[in-house]
C-alpha cells in the first residue's frame, strides 16, 4: 500500500461517515414526523433511514487497472440508504388530527437513543479517520526530511 491509497481510503471513509451523520440527524429531525408524505391520500408517517456501506471491491483485472490509472480504488462507498423496516409506533391520543378512527396515531419508528448511539459511532469512525489522515500526512513529511 502506498500513501497515496492510504489518502484515498481515509478520504472514502469520510465521505461514508459524514453521509451517515446526515442522515442520523435526518432521522432526529424527523423523530414525531406523522405526515412525511401522502399515499392514496393518507398521510404516512417518516420512517427511519439506514446508511449500507460495503467495502470497494478490485476483483476484475479492468477494474484494478481503471483504479490504478485513477488513483485510490480501496475503501469504503455507499451502496445504498433504506428505511427500515421496523413496525410504527402506535401512540393513543384521539385529539391528534393524523388519528385513526381508534384514536391511534402512528408514530415514526424512529428511537432519539439509538440515533444518538449511531451518531457516536460515526463521529468517532469520522474522528479517527481524521487521526490516520493526519498521521499518513506526517509520515510522507518525515519521508521527504529524509531525503534532505
Amino acid at each position: 500500500m502506498n500513501f497515496g491509497s492510504s489518502f484515498g481510503i481515509s478520504a472514502s471513509a469520510l465521505t461514508a461517515q459524514r453521509l451517515r451523520m446526515d442522515v442520523i440527524s435526518s432521522n432526529i429531525a424527523n423523530a414525531e414526523t406523522t405526515r412525511a408524505s401522502v399515499v392514496d391520500g393518507k398521510a404516512v408517517p417518516y420512517k427511519r433511514k439506514l446508511v449500507v456501506l460495503e467495502a470497494t471491491e478490485n476483483d476484475k483485472f479492468s477494474n484494478i487497472l481503471h483504479s490504478k490509472m485513477n488513483g485510490s480504488s480501496e475503501g469504503v462507498k455507499v451502496q445504498s440508504i433504506i428505511e427500515d423496516s421496523s413496525p410504527l409506533r402506535p401512540v393513543y391520543n384521539p385529539s391528534h388530527p393524523d388519528a385513526d378512527e381508534s384514536g391511534y396515531v402512528y408514530m415514526p419508528n424512529v428511537d432519539v437513543t439509538k440515533e444518538m448511539v449511531d451518531m457516536l459511532s460515526a463521529s468517532r469512525s469520522y474522528d479517527a479517520n481524521v487521526t490516520m489522515l493526519n498521521a499518513t500526512k506526517a509520515m510522507v513529511s518525515k519521508a521527504l526530511e529524509i531525503g534532505r
